[in-house]
């Protein structure tokens, strides 16, 4: 056994050695078991985990929450209702959830008592991932956001759709290296419409590991905005699984700037008829980063869609990779899903990686799927450069054309306008 493998044991021994929780000692057991993921599994032969392989990240110890301050860099710049974490528990000062409208309650999980039991025996977590596991054994908060669509007592009903976007912060502040375990969980009943927005922010020698449970009832949506900005020492693991009801719609998109390392692994399950998802993102890599986006959409009922593009900008010795899995089961007739990732390298050094695939068991279906890689278009800087742009300039106007397209996919103009200041930062930043 590893002497990482075994650090977490002891950890846990350690800090929980009084538990009476059986599933979390099942779930550090698993853990030993599985130990982390090497290249010669499938799913992770594309992703370096040196910086999890090198270091241990004991959990961050338990009391109050550290000192720590809002940045207006992450704020979403229109009213909302904010949560936020530090170090991953609630930070009551730093939030402001407001008046939340009738049969909406957003709280977090730590104080949710009875939503403790199926947030460590929910049904993914039997999934032969470490990271999975690991989460299982070591959370103790998160934020638990329910909706209901019918409100007891004489109050009428809700109305469809939340009055405001929601705000998720995550911030991390560490001196010494810590790992931050994060359960999620987001239920949207039949009919309900919201919007949540969610950032990943720090700096010191962290570990995110963060799950999320999302389930999306019938005829219910949700548009769901991530970024992911970590500091630059930093490792992210971001673990999502999403199940669709009939007619429910999942809009997501995903801005990865941040760490050193990091995965986004989203599963998403469409259990009912003539669903939608709506999966998209890009990630703008420079250093020595490694970002992995690896998605997974299951299509398990007739009549449903899927568009799916990620963009990548990699530059320096930066690694960038996609693996996305697109299946059709027999029963998914009528499914309509697309698939596209293109690329841009913008170093003699920079690498990408990329996997599209389809997997079809059904005969009446429309699924594509495409990739590319390229460098920028040589006869479009010679144009730009021509009328009087310098060299840097029109990289830059080229780059943001390129990400931006993916970043117009949002359709919420307050988030779109978030991440194009975050994306503007980067493009900045890289001229420095």
């Amino acid at each position: 056994m590893s002497d990482i493998r075994t650090g977490y044991i002891e950890a846990f021994q350690k800090q929980r050695a009084k538990s009476r929780e059986a599933a979390r000692r099942a779930a550090i057991a698993r853990f030993g078991e599985l130990g982390l993921p090497t290249r010669r599994a499938e799913n992770w032969r594309f992703t370096n985990l040196r910086p999890l392989e090198q270091r241990l990240f004991p959990p961050a110890p338990a009391g109050t929450v550290p000192a720590a301050t809002l940045p207006p860099l992450y704020r979403l710049g229109v009213p909302s209702h904010r949560f936020v974490l530090v170090n991953g528990r609630f930070a009551p000062a730093l939030s402001d959830m407001g008046d939340l409208p009738l049969g909406v309650s957003l709280r977090p999980l730590a104080e949710s008592a009875p939503a403790l039991a199926p947030a460590l025996d929910a049904p993914f977590l039997r999934e032969s991932n470490p990271f999975l596991a690991l989460n299982a054994a070591f959370f103790e908060d998160g934020f638990d956001l329910s909706m209901t669509d019918v409100v007891a007592g004489e109050q009428p009903s809700p109305p469809p759709e939340l009055d405001r976007p929601i705000e998720i912060l995550h911030l991390a502040a560490a001196a010494n290296p810590v790992s931050l375990h994060t359960r999620n969980r987001l239920c949207i009943p039949p009919g309900r419409r919201c919007t949540i927005v969610e950032t990943f922010a720090g700096s010191g020698p962290y570990w995110t590991n963060a799950v999320l449970e999302i389930a999306i009832g019938d005829g219910a949506a949700l548009r769901h905005i991530v970024l992911q900005d970590e500091g630059k020492e930093a490792v992210h693991l971001g673990h999502r699984r999403i199940r669709l009801g009939a007619g429910a719609r999942y809009d997501g998109f995903t801005l990865a700037l941040g760490s050193q390392l990091s995965r986004q692994d989203t599963i998403v399950t469409i259990e009912g008829e003539r669903a939608e998802c709506l999966l998209n993102g890009a990630y703008l890599l420079r250093g020595s980063q490694e970002a992995t986006i690896a998605t997974l959409i299951d299509h398990a009922a007739p009549g449903s869609a899927t568009r799916e593009v990620f963009k990548g900008v990699v530059a320096d010795r930066a690694h960038g990779v996609f693996q996305g899995k697109i299946v059709v089961r027999q029963a998914a007739q009528k499914t309509d899903a697309h698939q596209l990732n293109k690329n841009l390298l913008l170093g003699r050094q920079a690498v990408v990686d990329t996997k599209p695939e389809l997997e079809i068991y059904a005969d009446d279906v429309k699924c594509s799927h495409g990739a590319a890689i390229g460098d920028l278009d040589e006869n479009a800087l010679f144009y730009l450069r021509a009328r009087g742009l310098t060299a840097a300039e029109a990289r830059r106007m080229l780059i943001d054309a390129f990400a931006g397209e993916a970043i117009d996919l949002v359709a919420d103009g307050a988030a779109r306008s978030y991440l194009r200041r975050h994306l503007e930062r980067w493009l900045a930043a890289r001229e420095e």
